[in-house]
């Protein structure tokens, strides 16, 4: 294994709530690790890793984007990641792929809601962290105040290692605590940062807040604890060394200070990437699932290994076609080579190898265990496929994505665009995860269900860019699904034999509901062969593609359990179809005898007003059957709002909380979870499937 490749490598992503200067950020460090030769800005439209039209009209990220680049003798991959809500599924599988993230702050608002959101996930994935206070030149930012939100809203180990020199447009560098020096910068893009002595008025602050950060690494090594309890001097070796450890372990967070935009702290933060992040040896080898016997076998980043790599991201392009992201964890993905699929047991040629400069590639012919890249022509390529070989088929855990909340129909408004939105639609579903796409049986429309009302407005803006598509879109709606209150012991019973070839299938299925979130669960309780093995899968498929549409409401039933207790067969006129009905007819059944109920996404609301016009906001909000959790102070004169709110009344609000607000409120919203729909409703939805 070449360890030094390998230890010289940092696989990060950019990650922030909408806003806090996450593009900027990544725009700065491709400038000064000279992958740019000018950094973009996100107001003109010329930004490298939003490079999407939308994107750079809308002033937003959408898609992730990967860069390659280096700095100090180190790669570095970096994925900039999207801080809408929206599109936090983005932010999903770029955390399941990296060793590292840089989690970046607005020094004003401090921790907002999709900051928590993302940080959150990061822990769920066990991804260790550096913090970044960014637009430390703006009324009203403040060091301090972020660090206690971090402490206090994450749940977190912040460890300060900077003090800002200069308060608010006076903001023009930083001390480093670490190696106790002064470093400035004049604002402007080409001029080297000047690392000069602490200046004397300082000195006093910055040695009580080293003082500090000594205290808060001695909280988590216990070498530091010692020497700082004894008063021993400590080297800097000594704390960055103790800095790494804790910070790869989980155990703390370095957090830095700057202004992206005003080229403040960038080359400070980037030796911090290098100096606390992990590199691929310094993670836990992922770990994967053979195909034969299902045992647990970990991937160390060694290319002599046979590869497992991770497909984590499909992008469609005009000219080339589709792009799919992978993570080598193990092995070395070679053009030309051919990589096995095994959860389909098909196999596929390796075509193109490229590193990504965001919109730009650069053709490679291998990618080694513990990189990052894309492979251009995997025709079967799809969001969470393991790439692995026959000698040794894999299965990676795959990425789990949060069900639509929000649906759209929308109708081609002629034949050729009929025809041309089909497979438009399928590969915009390929690249999507969260994107679902479904025939509404009654109307006939084509019905688009996502993650909000952004993202479907996205979805169908690419219809007419990217694939000239012209529809017409009726008004979003809710994602409303059916589950079950209590169990239930049907029967599906398919008998048709009269004379000729009949169908003949018999099962019996135990339902019972599951917790909120849990999807659907199939399990076999067959005995003695009452139903043939080889017709069990298809009851589960019958089982499962009833799950689209529901007996009651025509939604999707969801968290519920099949068991398979019993059944019969006949030697002539059963077959695979006869109990794949017989499976879908046992789920209607079981749904009705279940006590079924319809839910509704509620969801997690923050509003962000000028304190004058909180009872404007709380007045509107009860208004639309909101539960107000919240209310507290956010910086001067502001306040934060948070509620639970049923989506279904959350329709046209940005419009009324800008009218409430005189245009000085904002809003971020998330799902929540399902609750019971009122009664009301359901009698209308009821009646609207009749």
């Amino acid at each position: 294994m070449n360890t030094e490749r390998l230890t010289n490598m940092r696989n990060i992503g950019i990650i922030a709530h909408i806003d806090a200067g996450k593009t900027t950020t990544s725009e700065r460090v491709l400038y000064y690790t000279g992958v740019v030769h000018r950094s973009g800005d996100v107001d003109e439209g010329n930004t490298v890793t939003d490079f999407m039209p939308q994107e750079r009209e809308r002033g937003i990220t959408i898609q992730s984007a990967a860069v390659t680049t280096s700095w100090a003798g180190c790669q570095i991959n970096l994925i900039d990641t999207p801080g809408h809500i929206d599109f936090t599924a983005e932010v999903q599988r770029s955390l399941r792929v990296l060793d590292g993230g840089v989690v970046v702050f607005d020094g004003v608002s401090g921790v907002e809601p999709q900051s928590e959101t993302v940080w959150h996930q990061a822990d769920i994935y066990g991804v260790p962290r550096i913090c970044f206070v960014n637009k430390m030149d703006r009324t009203g930012a403040n060091l301090d105040d972020t660090v206690a939100m971090i402490v206090e809203r994450l749940g977190a180990h912040p460890v300060v290692l900077q003090m800002p020199l200069g308060r608010e447009s006076g903001f023009h560098g930083v001390i480093d605590l670490v190696q106790m020096h002064a470093i400035t910068f004049d604002g402007h893009e080409d001029s080297p940062p000047v690392v000069g002595p602490i200046p004397h008025e300082l000195r006093a602050e910055a040695e009580a807040r080293r003082d500090k950060m000594l205290e808060a690494l001695a909280d988590v090594d216990d070498a530091i604890a010692i020497s700082y309890l004894d008063q021993d001097p400590i080297s800097v070796a000594e704390i960055q060394s103790a800095l790494r450890k804790a910070t790869c372990n989980g155990d703390a967070v370095p957090v830095l200070c700057g202004s992206a935009l005003r080229n403040t702290g960038i080359q400070p933060l980037l030796d911090a990437v290098i100096a606390y992040l992990p590199s691929p040896l310094e993670v836990r080898p992922m770990q994967a699932h053979t195909l034969v016997d299902d045992e647990k076998v970990d991937c160390p980043p060694d290319p002599s290994d046979p590869v497992a790599a991770l497909i984590f991201k499909i992008s469609t392009d005009p000219y080339v076609g589709k792009l799919a992201f992978v993570r080598v964890y193990s092995g070395s993905l070679r053009r030309g080579a051919s990589a096995l699929d095994a959860s389909t047991g098909k196999t596929e040629r390796v075509g193109r190898l490229v590193r990504m400069h965001a919109d730009r590639r650069e053709d490679v012919n291998e990618i080694l265990a513990g990189d990052i890249g894309a492979v251009l022509g995997l025709k079967m390529a799809r969001t969470g496929q393991t790439l692995s070989t026959d000698e040794r088929p894999l299965l990676l855990e795959e990425i789990s994505f949060p069900a639509p909340v929000i649906e759209i129909a929308v109708a081609p408004k002629s034949q050729t665009d009929q025809d041309k939105m089909g497979l438009a639609l399928q590969r915009l579903c390929e690249e999507d995860p969260t994107l679902h796409v479904h025939t509404n049986e009654a109307t006939g429309d084509t019905v688009l269900a996502g993650m909000g009302e952004l993202h479907l407005d996205v979805v169908v803006d690419r219809l007419h860019r990217e694939f000239n598509v012209e529809a017409t879109v009726g008004a979003p709606h809710v994602a409303y699904c059916e589950t079950i209150t209590r169990p239930s012991l049907v029967e599906g019973r398919l008998v048709k034999q009269s004379g000729g070839h009949g169908q003949f299938a018999v099962v019996q299925v135990e339902f019972t509901p599951l917790e909120a979130g849990a999807g659907f669960v199939f399990e076999n309780a067959i005995t003695k062969g009452a139903v043939p093995k080889e017709y069990i899968p298809s009851v589960e498929r019958g089982i499962r593609d009833a799950l689209a549409q529901g007996p009651i409401s025509k939604h999707p039933v969801v968290d519920i359990k099949a068991r398979l207790v019993d059944g019969k067969y006949h030697e002539v006129d059963s077959s695979e179809q006869a109990f794949y009905t017989a499976g879908s007819l046992a789920l209607k059944a079981g749904v009705q005898q279940g006590a079924p109920v319809i839910m509704e996404p509620v969801m997690k609301l923050t509003v962000v007003a000028p304190q004058d016009y909180t009872g404007n906001v709380i007045g509107e909000l009860s208004q639309r059957a909101a539960t107000i959790s919240g209310i507290e102070p956010r910086s001067t004169g502001v306040q934060s709002i948070t509620a639970d709110v049923p989506l279904a009344k959350m329709f046209g609000y940005a419009t009324s909380l800008r009218s409430n607000t005189q245009g000085r409120g904002t809003f971020t919203m998330e799902f929540s979870h399902y609750q019971r729909v009122p009664e009301e409703t359901r009698k209308e939805l009821v009646t609207a499937a009749a």
